[in-house]
């Protein structure tokens, strides 16, 4: 559905209704980040161009050129799920491609990190690794994490290695067999800073850089990486 005269609002009603219709509920429709925001509005978070995440579904007619992100958490039987891919619309600009291409890296080479004995900062060293040796900026203020009957839990699961100062809000947690973990890079053209729109939930580059935002769940096991959602294709470019 993510074609030039499509809307994000269409896509949100598509995927709301599919949920339903298959036992499940929106986990996102109704989420409050803090008694002190409003509850997120939609089924899907749909990030147009310079938003990174949390971008509202709305009725501004897709042009060939943008790039969505698309991301969706569902819960069912008690427990969630939660995936994210960013599409192109129509044709595409070669940078925009390749910003997809090196968050795709970025995310499996993060995943190739998600086994028993590694550490959180082992996945956050890789993704990061990747994305700035294309030159892209990797998003500080937003970060993966675990997942099970509630949307987000513990460890928090950073795209960079923290530096000493912040390293108390990123534990670098020892991964064990049995954890399910989200990795999400979110990666952007320029530079890594961003800002939170007046709704309290949108986030865009601060200098209107495009971005990217790729996110699988995976089970950590003792022979490597599960992953859960298989989605999003192997990357173009290899890291």
């Amino acid at each position: 559905m993510v074609v030039p005269g499509a809307t994000s609002a269409d896509l949100d009603r598509r995927a709301e209704e599919f949920i339903r219709d298959h036992g499940g509920e929106p986990a996102f429709k109704g989420y409050m980040m803090s008694d002190e925001t409003d509850p997120y509005p939609a089924t899907l978070c749909t990030s147009l161009n310079e938003v990174v995440v949390h971008g509202f579904p709305n009725d501004r007619p897709l042009e060939s050129g943008d790039i969505l992100s698309v991301d969706v958490g569902v819960r069912l039987d008690g427990y969630h799920g939660d995936c994210a891919a960013t599409y192109g619309v129509g044709e595409i600009s070669a940078d925009d491609q390749r910003l997809l291409d090196t968050t795709v890296a970025s995310l499996h080479a993060g995943l190739e990190q998600a086994c028993d004995g590694k550490w959180v900062y082992d996945i956050a060293r890789e993704v990061q690794r990747v994305a700035e040796a294309e030159g892209f900026g990797v998003v500080r203020d937003l970060v993966g994490h675990g997942i099970g009957a509630s949307l987000h839990e513990d460890p928090a699961i950073p795209n960079f290695v923290p530096n000493p100062f912040v390293r108390h809000r990123y534990q670098n947690s020892k991964l064990v067999t049995g954890m399910v973990i989200c990795i999400e890079p979110m990666i952007n053209s320029g530079g890594h800073r961003v800002v939170t729109g007046d709704d309290e939930w949108t986030v865009t580059t601060v200098d209107g850089g495009r971005s990217a935002h790729f996110e699988h769940m995976v089970h950590v096991t003792g022979e490597g990486p599960e992953v859960l959602t298989t989605h999003i294709p192997r990357p173009v470019v290899e890291s």
